[in-house]
């Protein structure tokens, strides 16, 4: 299967599936010295396992991470680093009765007829369980991040009719709630839409956002890979994820020139903006402004309700679907949209390295 790596010097390599033995990633070009360890990457996967609350799966899994190589007494060596998750809660029986019916809203139709076979066990490579691994891998680019003062703040937005308001914005009210909301009152009524959803055997959409501070301005490249493109595709390989935004995002169309461009000022001998309706990219380069990232995720597939569909023989057939879902995505999704926001992001600005020949005598000057 193509497609399971990603980045080009800061690189990922996922593998398993959501009711196999475990899933892992390997990451490749992580500079040796970084102090990491278990316990670190298990506060990033704590944030996104299953089970948390009445909003996510029941599905009870540890998430536990286990460092198989590439780190040795407590700091990186350079070379690749093995991590393992192993499965403990999966009942593959729950999926029995779909083993030749594809699902509405799900991969499985699309995936049989790539490969004219799937595992329908939970769905295999196409699970959202597979982000388990990006999670693990991304702790290590947040931290290589953290080392050069970058912060990420990642958050739920919005719940189907619910937006947060910006002037109740709490940064600590985030993970006081299950939602993951930064705004205590949205929370609340955005959790009694779920719970109406819940009685309707019926999920819910969402918007993720994160905020990227203190990024320093050049990184990314102009053509092809520029920032905002890369973050983008990120973002659009997780699961559900149907709509990216940077900066103004769509709401940029509905502007002027005069009105969306950001005036740039000198403010103590540094360049600043008055606003940021570009999200910190321009050119697809980062231009020191903070990175603002919205992805706009789907309601959860699997619903309890009755629906039209086919099976592998073409006819028309009805299916319930059973098994433990979540009604909405975008609360454990936040740690996911975070972690490849830093993978992406690292692996830019490793490859900024070599853009300028100061640069590079800066890295061998003897």
């Amino acid at each position: 299967m193509a497609g399971s790596i990603y980045g080009t010097l800061f690189r990922i390599s996922t593998w398993g599936e959501s009711h196999g033995k475990g899933i892992g990633v390997v990451v490749d070009g992580c500079p040796a010295g970084l102090e990491i360890d278990e316990a670190y990457i298990q506060t990033f996967l704590d944030r996104r396992k299953p089970g948390q609350s009445a909003f996510s799966t029941q599905r009870k899994e540890a998430d536990a991470v286990e460092i198989l190589s590439g780190i040795f007494e407590g700091k990186t060596t350079g070379t690749p680093i093995s991590l393992m998750i192993k499965n403990t809660s999966q009942i593959s029986k729950d999926y029995s009765d779909i083993a030749e019916t594809y699902r509405p809203g799900h991969a499985d139709f699309g995936f049989d007829e790539k490969y004219g076979f799937r595992d329908y066990r939970g769905g295999g490579r196409s699970s959202g369980r597979e982000t388990a691994a990006r999670v693990a891998a991304g702790a290590i680019a947040v931290k290589i991040l953290e080392e050069m003062g970058i912060s990420l703040t990642t958050y739920v937005r919005a719940i189907g009719p619910y937006t947060i308001d910006y002037d109740k914005f709490d940064k600590e009210e985030i993970t006081r709630n299950a939602l993951y909301m930064p705004d205590a009152e949205c929370a609340a009524l955005a959790a009694s839409y779920l719970e109406e959803m819940k009685k309707n055997l019926d999920s819910a959409g969402a918007s993720v956002e994160c905020v990227i501070r203190h990024v320093p301005a050049g990184i990314g490249e102009p053509v092809f890979d520029k920032l905002d493109a890369k973050l983008a595709q990120a973002v659009m390989s997780i699961g559900a994820v149907k709509a990216v935004e940077i900066g103004d995002g769509i709401q940029a169309a509905k502007l002027n020139g005069s009105q969306n461009n950001d005036a740039f000022y000198i403010e103590e001998g540094k360049v600043q903006k008055k606003t940021n309706h570009a999200g910190g990219i321009l050119g697809g380069i980062s231009d020191g402004s903070d990175i603002i990232l919205r992805a706009a995720f789907k309601p959860t597939p699997s619903i309890y309700q009755e629906q039209e569909t086919i099976n592998r023989k073409h006819e028309n057939v009805s299916i319930a679907i059973k098994g433990r879902h979540d009604p909405i995505v975008a609360p454990r999704a936040v740690v996911v949209v975070e972690a490849m926001a830093a993978i992406t992001l690292v692996d830019e600005m490793l490859m900024n390295c070599v853009s300028r020949m100061d640069y590079l005598k800066k890295i061998y000057e003897r």
